[in-house]
C-alpha cells in the first residue's frame, strides 16, 4: 500500500459513514500516523506505507468512522495558529472563536483609549483555554484570569498555557463564574464563548458535538441564553468604566442578545458576523452614569 491508496481507502471509508470532507479528514489522519505535515503527503504519495503504519491508520480511520472527532483522535486542533491539546473534557474551539479572538487581541493592543495600567481580562468559561492563551501570548502586557466549573477542562487549560509559555501570566479559577473569582480583581475585558445551544436542540446536533463535547460546554438552557443573562446581570460589578465583553453566541440569537445588552447599566456596541455572514459576536460596555 502507498500513501496515495492509504488516503483514497480511508477516505472511502469515511465518506460511507458520513463524515465530511473525508478525503481531507484522510489525510490528516495519515499525516498524523506518519509524523509529517498534511502537505509533504502530496510528494510522498508513492511510497510504501509499512505494515504498521498502514495498521495504525486502519484503527484511525475505523474510529473517526463511529463520528469521534478528528481532532480527540489526532489530540489537538489549530486555533489562531496556535496547536492546543484537546480531548473530550473540552469544547474543540471552532474557527468562529478565532474571529472573537482577534478581536479581543485588537482591543487589548488599539484601546479607543490609551492604557493608563496593565489590562486585565477574563476568559469566562475558558475550557481549552484557547482565548486565555492566545491573548496571552498575543498580549504580553495583558494580565489574564480564566475560570471554568470543570476540574478536568482547567487541567487541559492549564497544559496549553506551558505549551506555549505563558502558564506564569494566566491565573486559573476553578469554580462558577464569577464566585470563583478573588473578590478584590477588576476587568478591562471580559470574553468567552458561553454554553447557547438551547437544551432541546441538543440532541440534533451533528454526532461529533452531541456525543464527544461536554455538554456543560453546550447546554444553554432553554432557549440557549441562561449564561448571557447571567453575565449582563452580573458583570457590571466586576468590570472597569471603560471595560468590553465580547461573546460569541449561536445562529439567531443576535436580536435577543442585542436588547439584552442595551439600555439599563448596558450599551451594545454591535453585533458583527462571522465569515459566512452569520452573526456571532457580542460587543458591549457598561453604560456610563
Amino acid at each position: 500500500m502507498t500513501v496515495w491508496d492509504a488516503i483514497r481507502s480511508g477516505a472511502e471509508r469515511l465518506a460511507a459513514a458520513g463524515v465530511e470532507s473525508s478525503r481531507l479528514e484522510s489525510e490528516w489522519l495519515l499525516a498524523h500516523v506518519l509524523g509529517v505535515p498534511r502537505l509533504r503527503l502530496v510528494l510522498e504519495a508513492g511510497r510504501a506505507v509499512t505494515e504498521g503504519e498502514a495498521r495504525a491508520f486502519s484503527d484511525l480511520v475505523a474510529s473517526r468512522a463511529t463520528r469521534r472527532p478528528l481532532q480527540h483522535l489526532v489530540g489537538s486542533v489549530s486555533f489562531c495558529g496556535f496547536e492546543f491539546a484537546v480531548n473530550p473534557s473540552v469544547l474543540i474551539p471552532r474557527p468562529e472563536t478565532e474571529l472573537l479572538a482577534e478581536r479581543a487581541w485588537l482591543f487589548l493592543l488599539v484601546p479607543p483609549q490609551p492604557w493608563t495600567h496593565a489590562p486585565v481580562v477574563l476568559d469566562f468559561g475558558t475550557g481549552s483555554g484557547c482565548l486565555a492563551v492566545t491573548l496571552a501570548v498575543k498580549c504580553p502586557a495583558a494580565v489574564v484570569h480564566a475560570v471554568d466549573i470543570s476540574p478536568d477542562a482547567l487541567a487541559v487549560a492549564r497544559g496549553n498555557a506551558a505549551r506555549h509559555g505563558v502558564d506564569g501570566r494566566v491565573s486559573f479559577h476553578l469554580g462558577d463564574g464569577f464566585a470563583a473569582l478573588p473578590e478584590d480583581v477588576r476587568f478591562d475585558l471580559l470574553v468567552g464563548n458561553p454554553p447557547y445551544i438551547p437544551s432541546g436542540e441538543i440532541a440534533g446536533l451533528q454526532p461529533e458535538v452531541r456525543d464527544h463535547d461536554p455538554r456543560l460546554a453546550l447546554d444553554g438552557g432553554a432557549d440557549g441564553l441562561d449564561f448571557y443573562r447571567r453575565i449582563a446581570h452580573e458583570a457590571p460589578a466586576w468590570l472597569r468604566p471603560e471595560a468590553r465583553v465580547m461573546l460569541e453566541f449561536g445562529d439567531g440569537q443576535g436580536g435577543a442578545l442585542r436588547a439584552l445588552f442595551s439600555g439599563g447599566r448596558w450599551r451594545c456596541e454591535g453585533i458583527f458576523p462571522d465569515d459566512s455572514g452569520r452573526e456571532r459576536i457580542l460587543i458591549a460596555a457598561v453604560a456610563r452614569a
